[in-house]
């Protein structure tokens, strides 16, 4: 019974020595072609262009959830409205009710941004 998955187990040993022997590869290859020549541009933190000016631990506005909250929405609802249409003949009466109570409290979040002012920008 056991030995239906030596191919398995085969197959599992040799990537793994495949994935080491990359890894080692790539240490040896680095160590010998890197140049490394610091400089204080070079050793500045990098986020988005520009440095810091506040603390880390300032408070964000909450339109920035809002937004967040509102590209997951959208997304969602993209992502399971196209295979919904795609196999609604199959699904019945059953698909269609769980689609319908699936819009409705994506509708709901939508409604939610919208009196929150998400979608007005300044």
């Amino acid at each position: 019974m056991l030995i239906n998955y030596l191919p398995i187990l085969i197959f599992i040993i040799i990537g793994l020595l495949f994935g080491a022997m990359a890894i080692i590869a790539s240490k040896v290859v680095s160590r010998f072609t890197r140049v490394n020549h610091p400089t204080a541009e070079k050793s500045s933190p990098y986020e988005c262009g520009f440095g810091e000016f506040e603390d880390a631990r300032m408070r964000f506005d909450v339109r920035y959830y809002l937004v967040a909250i509102l590209f997951i929405v959208f997304d969602l609802e993209i992502a399971f409205l196209f295979p919904w249409s795609v196999v609604m003949t199959k699904i019945g009466w059953a698909g269609f009710g769980a689609m319908g109570l699936f819009l409705f409290l994506l509708i709901v979040g939508f409604i939610y941004e919208w009196k929150k002012g998400a979608l007005e920008w300044e």
